[in-house]
Formats: C-alpha cells, structure tokens, sequence
C-alpha cells in the first residue's frame, strides 16, 4: 500500500491547493511549484477538484504524469447525496465541486451542527448545511478582490487595487469611514461583504428558529472577519478535508 495514499488538488480560480499525507502547498495558476511533488513518496491516487476550467486541468494531469506517470485520478464532481451530505440543488452536478467538497469537510468538522459556510475567493459563496446533512442551498456574490477590481476597471477615477495594496490601505483606516479614496474604495467593498454573511446569518437563523455556526475559509476571510459583528470559526481546509473523505469512502466501497 502506498505511503502517501492520496494526493488531493483543489484547483480554485485563483489557486491551487494541494495536500498530501504531511505535506501541502497552495500556487497560482501560472507558478511552477509542482516541483514540490518530487519529495513526495508516490501516492496511490489523485483527486481533484478543478473550477478553474479545462486548460488548468489539462496542466494539472500533465504534471501529475511528469512525477508519476498513469497514476489514477478522480475529478470530483457534485452527486445528489454523498458522505453524509444530501444536495438540495435542482441539478445536483450544476454545483461547484469546490463547494460540494467544502459541505462534505464542514458536514464530518462539525457533525450535527448547523452551518453557515462563507468562502472568500474570486467569488464569495455560501453554504447553507443543516444538521441532519441536507444542503439546503446557497448564494454567490463577487468577492472582495473582484468587487474592488470591478469598481477601479468601469469608473474614470477610482484607483484599481489589487488585494495587497487594498490590505496596506485598510490597515490605515482607524474607522470605517476613510479619508482618502483607495481606502474608502477597501473599506467600502469589505463591508459589502461583512454586510452580506451578517444579512444570510441572520436570515438563516430566523428561518431555521435554530443556532448555527458561521464557518469562514479562503483568501480574503481575514479581512472580511475584522468587520464582522456576529460568531464565527476559521477553516480554511474544508475543499482538501472533504476530498479527503470522498476518496476513503471510495475505497472503502470497492472493498465491499
């Protein structure tokens, strides 16, 4: 049996993250970190997450067959129901399976729990979990970068601020009211996104008459939890956790 028994890829639109018994990484689309694969011992399969279109597939598999060629690999895709979590989107495939893995890692994290998943990538999305393992559906938005981006490519006078620079200015922002326009154009677009989890919480738990938990993951979730006013949990390893648990189930069935 292979000592590393997967090596598990979450290729998102604006990275890819990987993991791999001890050892993981993340990079961008077009950096050539996969050289940090040679140090690992040979895993037994690969299983992939992929929103970030065709071509970055295709780039992911040639360099999984550089280090290990005709290793077997799965490209998850959503199902109806799996590992615990029933989908409750009309065509169960149309969602996101960044998003499915992520309900599969917040369904085992926190079991018999109630959760709200707020992810802040290139989009920011939620996740509506209950308790009993049912996806009751979920909401997408710009993200915190795109939101900014948009702003500064469609308007004469606004700057356009990558996420670094709109961190620089925020941290001189003493309240949410800036006094200069790269740092109200940052402060602005963050509580656009504070004020929308605050609004799908709440809405969540009025509806529900049940606590919930408000789990936050991805690029900008340090940013955007300074602003909020309600509870909240860290994970940033929901998509690798829940692959993770997709791939053991699978061999867990084929030795039935």
């Amino acid at each position: 049996m292979s000592d590393t028994p997967y090596l598990l890829i979450d290729a998102g639109n604006s990275r890819i993250k990987w993991s791999a018994s001890a050892a993981s990484g993340a990079f961008e689309h077009d950096d050539d970190r996969f050289a940090a694969w040679s140090s690992l011992g040979k895993p037994g399969s690969a299983w992939i997450s992929n929103v970030a279109g065709a071509a970055v597939l295709a780039r992911i598999e040639r360099m999984i067959d550089t280090h290990w060629p005709n290793l077997p690999r799965t490209v998850v895709r959503a199902k109806a129901q799996q590992c615990g979590v029933k989908n409750g989107y009309t065509e169960p495939t149309q969602l996101g399976s960044d998003r499915w893995c992520g309900l599969i890692g917040a369904r085992a994290a926190y079991p018999e729990e109630n959760v709200l998943i707020a992810t802040f990538g290139t989009a920011t999305t939620l996740e509506a979990l209950r308790a009993d393992g049912m996806f009751t559906g979920g909401l997408i938005a710009p993200g915190w970068s795109l939101m900014m981006h948009s702003l500064g490519h469609h308007t004469a006078q606004l700057p356009t601020l990558d996420a670094d620079d709109a961190r620089r200015v925020l941290d001189t922002v003493s309240n949410r009211f800036a006094t200069d326009t790269a740092a109200a154009l940052s402060a602005g677009c963050v509580l656009a996104q504070a004020s929308l989890i605050e609004r799908a919480y709440r809405d969540l738990q009025a509806d529900w008459q049940a606590d919930i938990r408000l789990v936050l993951s991805g690029g900008a979730a340090n940013e955007i939890a300074g602003a909020l006013r309600v509870p909240h949990t860290r994970h940033d390893s929901l998509v690798l956790s829940g692959l993770a648990l997709i791939a053991r189930d699978a061999a867990a069935s084929s030795t039935l």
